[in-house]
């Protein structure tokens, strides 16, 4: 038996004093012996909104088995998830990033308020799974991480197939090139079981950040969601919170500032979503650790691109699950220093110990080996300039051109810009802008698929650009550059661009410029009047009344920095 009497739940189960609080535990069918051992909360991400999630609930109940293996009491409790497929493209999408601060703080005040000892928690699509690990890192109890997997490939006349397909085929649709059967017949088949979409998206990326950062056990996260393997190994992610709470160690100890450099090389090395470059430094700030997009843009610049996934490359999750999955390309980051193999996880191992086993597989065609890499540097770049001195990403995975100069459309929303799309009123060689939909002016820093994708199916994914102090999806590809920073709202730069400004970028350069007189700028930046949001009240208004800027996460409260004792220690 662990000893309770430095455990968060000794408030709510030991001595005469918490006689009402055991009475409720009876109630629920436990006994004197469950309510002895430790509690441990099993958060899932659990709905109905879409594929990602619905798998969950079964995947909670062998975590729940792993935890009573391991000598725990487990209970399970559910969390919200917006789910960004079903969100894009309208007015649902700034409930998107808001939702990520929605699930933490959830989690946090269920944990809290019913004084849990350790925490497993579940997480199927985009902002579920940073919120997940915000969570861990912000209470600091004993925590495993555990993805819910990707969904299986789709197959349209004879190719695999994903969402970002359908995204597409809408902009095909639109100029003349699919026809509405097309249409039809693909998105019957795109999405053909449950779990994350299957690219190397946001949900994927932040699966794969999971464990490169240590707070998931190795290969966790490979298998898709509908095979029943990963049962076991939710079952052995309960078991292991328990031999964390017996004195293993907690998020904090995991998730050091060498851990997040981990993160950020493997984001680099899998073409992955330029969403990491807004998760990892809102997750750093509930560990007290700066890490800003500045940070995670040089980390980036020096890791080569390894994995040939789409959005830019060939390949979904499951042909990386099938190639090895994280520990084969882990294993070659790290014989080529592109790892910090010191780095302690949830395993109570190192990586470089986790990873002693492995071997790299020569024969398998999804990972290259860091000695051949798919191009030198990673396939997500950092950029700055005068257009964004707080600085702004470009996923450069799958692109030819690093470099794009032309003149500026101006959009102040994206149902504008995505309309002035459908109807092809843009030129070839312009740069469109979508500002007013950063952190706080959108609000909630909506993501930008249905353009980006609307003007890939048209053909013109190179032959524009984008940028925006919003996002973009992990599905988008083409020269699309988002997180600008400081955003409109704020005055930045992005806001006093007018229709005709030359705007020049280079992903080789890492630079992003407005090559517009400063004495020009002066004149507009006194003139300058923030548009107004339409959303005075609610979840959006509070959102957009205290989140922080991108570069530092978006983040919604000071951190560990500013905590006065820690959840875990009570």
């Amino acid at each position: 038996m662990i000893d309770k009497s430095k455990l968060p739940s000794r408030h709510v189960s030991v001595g005469p004093s918490k006689a009402p609080q055991r009475s409720y535990y009876y109630a629920m069918g436990l006994d004197e012996a469950d309510i002895e051992k430790p509690f441990v909360g099993v958060a899932s991400c659990w709905n109905e909104a879409a594929p990602c999630n619905i798998s969950l609930m079964r995947q909670a109940a062998s975590v729940k088995g792993g935890v009573r293996d391991g000598g725990g009491t487990p209970f399970e409790f559910c969390t919200i998830t917006v789910t960004d497929g079903i969100a894009m493209g309208h007015d649902g999408m700034r409930s998107s990033l808001v939702s990520r601060e929605v699930i933490a703080d959830s989690v946090e005040l269920t944990m809290r308020g019913h004084s849990y000892d350790a925490l497993v928690g579940l997480a199927g699509c985009d902002k579920s799974l940073p919120g997940m690990m915000m969570a861990m890192l912000r209470l600091n109890v004993p925590s495993v991480f555990f993805y819910g997997g990707s969904i299986l490939p789709g197959c349209w006349r004879g190719k695999d197939v994903t969402v970002q397909d359908v995204f597409e085929i809408v902009g095909e649709h639109a100029s003349g090139k699919a026809t509405l059967d097309d249409v039809r017949e693909l998105e019957r088949v795109a999405c053909p079981s449950a779990g994350a979409c299957g690219g190397q998206y946001t949900a994927n990326t932040m699966a794969c950040v999971a464990e490169a950062i240590g707070l998931a056990l190795p290969l966790s996260g490979a298998l898709p969601a509908p095979d029943e393997g990963r049962d076991a190994y939710a079952r052995a992610a309960g078991r292991t919170v328990m031999e964390l709470i017996d004195g293993g160690p907690r998020p904090r100890d995991i998730c050091t500032r060498a851990a997040f450099e981990n993160a950020a090389a493997v984001v680099a090395a899998t073409g992955g979503s330029t969403n990491a470059g807004l998760h990892l430094p809102a997750m750093a700030n509930e560990a007290g650790i700066d890490f800003t997009l500045e940070d995670v843009a040089e980390i980036f610049k020096k890791t080569p691109y390894l994995a040939d996934l789409k959005p830019g490359g060939k390949y979904v999750a499951k042909d990386m699950a099938e190639a090895g999955g994280m520990p084969i390309l882990m294993r070659t980051m790290l014989d080529g220093g592109f790892l910090h193999g010191d780095c302690i996880t949830v395993t109570g191992r190192t990586l470089a110990e986790n990873l002693e086993s492995v071997k790299f597989d020569d024969s398998q065609k999804v990972i290259y080996p860091v000695t051949n890499p798919i191009s030198p540097t990673g396939g997500v770049v950092g950029l700055k300039g005068s257009l964004a001195p707080d600085g702004a990403i470009v996923k450069v995975a799958g692109l030819k051109n690093l470099a794009f100069e032309g003149p500026a459309r101006v959009f102040d929303c994206e149902e504008d810009a995505f309309a002035a799309v459908e109807k092809r009123q843009y030129k070839e060689g312009e740069v469109l802008v979508i500002r007013f939909e950063g952190p706080k002016g959108g609000p909630g820093m909506r993501e930008m698929l249905a353009t980006t994708a609307a003007l890939y199916g048209q053909g013109a994914g190179d032959k524009v650009a984008l940028i925006t102090d919003g996002r973009f999806s992990g599905a988008t590809r083409g020269f699309c550059v988002g997180h600008v920073g400081p955003e409109a709202a704020e005055g930045g730069p992005i806001g006093l661009i007018e229709d005709g400004d030359i705007i020049a970028i280079d992903a080789v350069a890492g630079t992003i410029d407005l090559n517009v007189e400063e004495s020009v700028l002066a004149r507009r930046r006194a003139a300058f009047t923030p548009r107004e949001n339409a959303y005075a009240s609610g979840a959006l208004y509070k959102f957009a009344k205290g989140v922080g800027p991108a570069h530092l996460g978006a983040c919604t409260h000071p951190g560990a920095k500013a905590e006065k004792h820690i959840y875990a220690d009570i």
